[in-house]
């Protein structure tokens, strides 16, 4: 449990002001808080915390803050205890915005307990004298919807704001609720509520649009399109996004020959209607369909017209195109369509250039692809958490085991980019290929090290270990994940021998 937000008085001593000493950079910041002697949240760690801060680090203006938190977003506890050390500064040493504290709402809702962490962060609003923004409550629903898996705290939190926090309930607040739900694969509860809602929130344009998109997420697109009638009835107008939902639901579902029929008829219409006809959306969107189908001559066709249609395409466009093409066909091709891009002045995203790696390690030119990597660092585009995953897996399967780990090793110490659970998991994995003590040992400390970032491993994977630790004779490892598995009841013990 973390600590009581300290009061306005417990603050760290200010010491002398060194006007020759520059502040730092949110990524220095980022790598003290990493090497902290403590994780644990604490009133303790918090106060020695932000000593250290006041030695090296002042000013912290609110954008510093919000980046420093979003470099530790994959390591919650430590993100959680820069907030907290935050808190124990002078007011004069800080800036602490709305936007600070919904980012550190964020991050407590991920965590274990998270009704009793996010009501502490949620006092310090009124606190601080902050003003809740359009965002604190909604990342709350998603985050109980999605992330927890319980629709129904998000449903109670939305009835109770106005007796709990003075929130008006307003449409824009309902939608996004029917938003978390239909995310969390509910539409069906989304639907129910809205109806039972609907005189004190009428639907607008928003509200049938979330719910269309939550019939198309789970491949139900025969109720996606009673939604656009319902909204027609209503008298509500479908919006060129209402169109899009449609479309994208119908390839997500595998209906191709309806999608495009759909996108045809948007052509049609779109001559006489500004909101039917199709922008660059809805041409990714039909281009990639079709390229994840295997249609790929189709999908470069696609991708010629829309110029010619007055719609250029987007970096979002070329990315789904170099996907699409190392997926069903040649990743020199895709290459080639990435010179292409960039020749005509298009700036490739942190996207672009972590498809195109995973095509060139699938295509086994893990070299070539690491290449990539250094160019995108060169030109200022940082490699996030999915790209290292993508080289750290591969090389795993090309039995590139030490530069797999080295790539973590990198990652952990914050080197890079910090890893996630996904991360975890394919090292864990990856350790069972040759099941030997030492890998099995590996796999063990990447359980405990997941664990202290704030990460529960699934059940499976946390009694696979166990298992593998057992028959690997290390009694001491086995011990320890006992111990865990004591302290967090979800990790229930499962053990065949």
């Amino acid at each position: 449990m973390p600590p009581p937000p300290p009061s306005p008085t417990a603050v760290a001593p200010t010491p002398p002001a060194s006007p020759t000493k520059p502040p730092l950079c949110p990524r220095q910041i980022a790598a003290l808080v990493l090497n902290h002697p403590s994780s644990t949240l604490t009133a303790a760690s918090a106060r020695s915390l932000s000593t250290s801060l006041l030695a090296t680090a002042l000013p912290i203006p609110a954008p510093v803050a919000n980046a420093v938190l979003k470099l530790l977003w994959h390591h919650a506890p430590r993100a959680l205890l820069f907030f907290h050390a935050l808190l124990c500064l002078p007011p004069s040493a800080r800036e602490l915005s709305s936007s600070t504290v919904d980012l550190a709402l964020d991050l407590a809702a991920r965590l274990r307990h998270p009704r009793q962490l996010t009501s502490s962060v949620l006092a310090l609003f009124p606190r601080h004298g902050l003003a809740f923004t359009p965002r604190t409550f909604p990342i709350l629903f998603e985050r109980f919807a999605v992330s927890q898996r319980r629709p129904d705290l998000a449903v109670r939190l939305f009835l109770s704001l106005h007796r709990s926090h003075g929130v008006a309930q307003d449409l824009s607040l309902f939608n996004s609720l029917i938003d978390a739900l239909v995310k969390s694969r509910h539409a069906g509860k989304a639907a129910s509520l809205v109806r039972a809602l609907d005189r004190r929130f009428p639907p607008d344009a928003v509200t049938y649009n979330i719910l269309a998109d939550g019939w198309c997420r789970v491949k139900d697109t025969s109720r996606a399109l009673d939604i656009l009638r319902q909204m027609v009835e209503s008298g509500i107008a479908p919006t060129k996004a209402t169109y899009n939902i449609i479309l994208k639901g119908f390839f997500r579902s595998g209906q191709l020959q309806h999608a495009w029929d759909f996108f045809l008829q948007m052509k049609k219409r779109g001559i006489n209607d500004e909101s039917c006809k199709p922008d660059v959306v809805s041409y990714t969107t039909v281009l990639h369909g079709l390229g994840v189908a295997g249609q790929l001559d189709k999908a470069r066709k696609v991708f010629g017209e829309m110029s010619k249609q007055g719609c250029p395409p987007s970096t979002a466009t070329y990315n789904a195109l170099i996907q699409v093409i190392c997926k069903k066909g040649n990743v020199e091709d895709a290459a080639a369509v990435f010179d292409d891009m960039v020749a005509k002045g298009y700036v490739p995203n942190v996207v672009t250039y972590t498809v195109l790696i995973r095509g060139l390690c699938h295509a086994k030119k893990i070299d070539r692809a690491i290449k990539f990597l250094e160019r995108m660092k060169s030109e200022g585009c940082e490699p996030d958490v999915q790209t290292h995953n993508v080289l750290i897996r591969y090389s795993f399967e090309e039995g590139e085991i030490e530069k797999a780990l080295d790539l973590f090793e990198r990652m952990s110490k914050g080197m890079e980019c910090l890893p996630n659970q996904d991360t975890y998991n394919i090292i864990i994995s990856a350790m069972f290929v040759r099941k030997r003590p030492e890998d099995m040992a590996v796999a063990a400390r990447m359980v405990v090290d997941m664990v202290d970032r704030g990460y529960l491993p699934r059940r499976f994977m946390f009694n696979r270990v166990l298992n593998g630790l057992m028959l690997t004779g290390n009694q001491e490892l086995s011990r320890e994940l006992l111990r865990m598995q004591e302290k967090y009841a979800r990790l229930r013990r499962e053990i065949r021998l």
